[in-house]
């Protein structure tokens, strides 16, 4: 502030237009721990910065060093903290057994172990060594994959090796190419 401006806001003909509690403010990300991310959504595979204080997030925001958006993101991608902290979100495992009429709390671990046995005997049930002709196919076609588009190159590898040459699955796509 230069003397005129003091001069004048001393005898009160120029109020002092920053209060004490503005100059004090801090910015609410001020000591949050900021991790890179990607964005759930489409293919394009944003970069978002996803703050956090104390375990919990409290911002998520364009990363604007990304050289794919460059910290803008589109109305999905944008709502992306709201997701996170919706209260219609669900946060656990739930399971409707076969003509049920209601859903049941189940644990994560009861869920993994539950689709790893579905699979298995769905792949036993339907696996085929050889064709009609007689020619070795070694597959099953009773089930598919689809994957997200967020997956990184190394998980989507992982994902084509373990579904293909481990379980003999022909249908893998991904969300991306759809």
């Amino acid at each position: 502030m230069g003397l005129r401006q003091r001069v004048l806001s001393h005898i009160g003909l120029v109020p002092n237009p920053v209060s004490r509690a503005t100059r004090e403010a801090t910015s609410r990300l001020r000591g949050a721990q900021v991790t890179v991310s990607v964005c759930p959504y489409c293919a394009v595979g944003c970069s978002q910065l996803v703050y956090s204080k104390g375990g919990r997030i409290i911002d998520i925001e364009g990363n604007y060093a990304s050289p794919i958006n460059g910290g803008t993101l589109c109305p999905k991608g944008a709502a992306t903290f709201g997701l996170i902290h919706s209260p219609l979100r669900v946060t656990q495992v739930l399971y409707r057994a076969p003509h049920a009429e209601c859903w049941e709390v189940r644990p994560l671990a009861w869920a993994m172990e539950r689709i790893a046995q579905l699979v298995k005997a769905t792949r036993d049930a339907h696996f085929e060594e050889r064709d009609a002709h007689g020619v070795p196919v070694h597959r099953t076609l009773a089930i598919g994959h689809l994957g997200g588009a967020t997956l990184d190159n190394e998980e989507n590898y992982l994902i084509k090796k373990l579904f293909t040459a481990g379980l003999g699955i022909v249908a893998v796509e991904n969300q991306a190419r759809i």
